[in-house]
């Protein structure tokens, strides 16, 4: 089994993060083989971002990703540079308010979920950049591709003392969402 994730979107919205904290819940709390790479414009904050985790059940030959299993959009210029990199059938996750311009033929393809991830966060913690985290709750109850278990201890691992209580609650709006997703309630 090889599984790979592709995120993207603009500095300060917590791709990089996010694909960190998928390949340690991979790594770390589900003992598969994990890689994870980045690659960021010249701005920290603003410039185009790309993060990649590839997951294994066995050593990883090559660590990037070729033909994403799955991918998540967050600004109009990640999604209309990568989507056509996905695979056929690929479960792709979009913000739908910072993605206006959608590929809807080539999305035929692909299972998509696009979502007001930033409003949804913002009204589930009262803070816009916990969308990260809300995400990689969404992309685990869609897909499987780590246990809830285990993205929950790696998102504790990860965000900053004193903010576990507002991540783990964009955490679970995810897993919700991904829920009703599931059920095409959304």
């Amino acid at each position: 089994m090889r599984k790979e994730i592709l995120f993207s979107g603009f500095g300060g919205q917590g791709v990089i993060l996010a694909s960190v904290i998928l390949g340690r819940a991979a790594a770390v709390y589900e003992n598969l083989y994990a890689v994870q790479t980045q690659a960021y414009g010249p701005e920290s904050r603003g410039g185009a971002s790309r993060a990649e985790v590839v997951i294994s059940d066995e050593p990883i030959d090559y660590p990037k990703t070729i033909h994403p299993d799955c991918a998540v959009f967050f600004s109009q210029e990640a999604y209309s540079k990568y989507l056509h990199t996905v695979k056929e059938g690929a479960t792709i996750i979009v913000e739908s308010d910072l993605v206006p311009h959608r590929d809807e033929e080539f999305e035929k393809k692909l299972k998509v979920y696009a979502l007001p991830l930033t409003e949804t966060a913002e009204e589930t913690t009262g803070l816009s950049l916990t969308m990260n985290i809300l995400t990689l709750g969404l992309l685990v109850a869609l897909t499987d591709v780590v246990s809830r278990e285990a993205i929950e201890k790696a998102v504790l691992d990860a965000v900053p003392k004193g903010t576990e209580e507002i991540n783990l609650r964009a955490l679970h709006k995810g897993f919700e969402l991904g829920e009703k997703a599931k059920k095409g309630e959304l």
